[in-house]
Parts: C-alpha cells; sequence; structure tokens
C-alpha cells in the first residue's frame, strides 16, 4: 500500500510538472505572437491586442463555466427536499389515523 502512495505521488508531481511546463509553453507562444504583430505595429500595441483577447476568451469562458455549474449543481438538493416532504406527509397521514 505504501508502495502504491509513492507511486501515485510521484506521478501527481509529474503530472503537474507537465502541467507547469504547458502553461510557460503557452506564455511562451503567446510571447511569439504579441512579437509577431509587434513587426506591423508598435509593441505596447501588439501586446495591447493580446491582452484584450485573451480577457475576452476568459470572460466568454467564465460566463459559460458559471452557467454550466448552475445548471449542473442546484444550491439545494431537490431530490433530498422531496423525499423529506413525502416522508412528513406520510408521517402526518398515519398521525390522523
Amino acid at each position: 500500500m505504501t508502495e502504491k502512495g509513492k507511486k501515485a505521488g510521484v506521478g501527481a508531481g509529474m503530472l503537474g510538472g507537465g502541467g507547469l511546463v504547458a502553461l510557460y509553453a503557452v506564455a511562451a507562444l503567446l510571447t511569439a505572437v504579441v512579437l509577431g504583430l509587434a513587426e506591423a505595429m508598435p509593441a505596447w500595441l501588439a501586446a495591447l491586442i493580446v491582452a484584450v483577447l485573451l480577457s475576452a476568451v476568459a470572460g466568454v469562458l467564465a460566463m459559460f463555466g458559471r452557467k454550466e455549474v448552475t445548471q449542473a449543481v442546484p444550491p439545494v438538493p431537490q431530490e433530498t427536499v422531496h423525499s423529506v416532504k413525502a416522508d412528513i406527509d406520510e408521517v402526518m397521514e398515519r398521525a390522523k389515523r
């Protein structure tokens, strides 16, 4: 069991490291986009355009993500509420007899 835990820990660490390196790769690609645009316009404008586009994508993803989360997880467990109400109704009905 301990051996499996160690392997899982090492695997999780490697997975996290891979994710971090992928994040750096995306940053390098975005830098290349900014530098490519800077050939046709001032560097500050190229960086601003890339930042605005990334912000727009982040906003759209956040809106869709929030919508999905609110639809997937109701704040009140509906099945439990209905079950408890049914139990209360059953107890009240039997108490009247």
